[in-house]
């Protein structure tokens, strides 16, 4: 089966056989994108390369139902909608699959999560019903062995005690929060990390003014005390996510690759070091839709990615949609 060979990839040829494999599958047993790629003049005979493969534009979660195969939907993940009504649905007829790739890719990037202390500053998604982020963080806090790894909803003051207890004790910790909370926290006490992974997991989500990528982290790195903050690179479309590790270049787990399309040509492909829209290879979402063209900006180099904002009049929306 093709979910088995997904997380054993190890090098660049198989995954662009196998990206081929799942585009043939999903063409077959998704009838949304098979719609897609027969309206661009594309299907099973046509697309012989990665650059062929037709990738969907993410409004289309918003309006359809894009699940390939006929598994029912075990869980749907929602977006947070915060610039109207229209909110994108994930259907994951597969869990498994999620869970794998986000443990095999923390893992990668971070080690095992049994050996940290998590804890989760997220209320714009504590407090809506859906959110993968959530599902994917709780999670890691059900794997951690430390029974002090909780979410944190707006009790800054106990965060704050806490956070700087166990970054005292010596014990390994990860805070993970979405960046207005973050500053929040910097803004009500100051901190002088030595024992803390500090993660933003995307924008304002309404409750700030944007800001650009530098002058935040410049300022989480000030009120935390820290030389680098991580970001992730995830959304509500997607079952695998891109980390960094600091200043802001992010890396994605062998399963998963960006491509930078041309903004004026949504079918061309830039070469290294171009601007342009990120379109998202994420084989994990096989059950759905594994190709999408996202309203992201970005630059690749080689294996090292730049998420640099949004077009300009798209949606506010996922993670790590802060302005350049």
């Amino acid at each position: 089966m093709l979910e088995n060979k997904i997380f054993e990839i190890s090098t660049r040829s198989e995954f662009e056989t196998l990206s081929l494999e799942v585009f043939k599958y999903q063409f077959k047993n998704n009838i949304v994108y098979q719609n897609f790629c027969q309206l661009l003049g594309r299907d099973e005979n046509s697309v012989k390369t990665i650059k062929d493969i037709p990738f969907l534009p993410i409004e289309f979660f918003k309006s359809k139902k894009l699940i390939s195969g006929k598994a029912a939907p075990q869980i749907t993940f929602t977006s947070s909608g915060t610039t109207g009504p229209a909110t994108s649905k994930h259907y994951v007829s597969d869990l498994r699959l999620y869970e794998k790739s986000f443990m095999d890719a923390f893992r990668r990037f971070y080690g095992n999560p049994e050996d940290y202390t998590f804890l989760a500053l997220l209320p714009s998604y504590l407090e809506r019903t859906g959110s993968s982020l959530i599902y994917m963080v709780n999670a890691l806090i059900n794997h951690s062995k430390d029974k002090e790894s909780d979410f944190y909803l707006n009790n800054l003051d106990d965060l704050s005690s806490k956070l700087k207890e166990l970054d005292q004790s010596g014990k390994k910790v990860f805070l993970i929060g979405v960046s207005f909370a973050l500053l929040d926290l910097v803004e009500k006490d100051q901190f002088s990390l030595k024992n803390t992974i500090v993660m933003e997991t995307g924008g304002m989500k309404g409750r700030r003014k944007e800001m650009i990528r530098q002058e935040l982290h410049q300022e989480l790195k000030n009120g935390f005390g820290v030389d680098d903050i991580h970001s992730e690179y995830g959304m509500t479309e997607l079952l695998s996510q891109a980390y960094s590790t600091g200043k802001g270049i992010f890396e994605c787990p062998p399963w998963m690759d960006i491509l930078i399309r041309d903004p004026e040509d949504a079918l061309t492909f830039l070469e290294n070091g171009k601007t342009g829209g990120i379109n998202v290879i994420d084989l994990a979402n096989i059950n759905s839709c594994s190709f999408i063209a996202t309203q992201d900006l970005g630059r690749k180099k080689n294996k090292n990615i730049e998420i640099l904002g949004r077009f300009d009049n798209s949606d506010v929306r996922g993670c790590n949609l802060l302005l350049l």
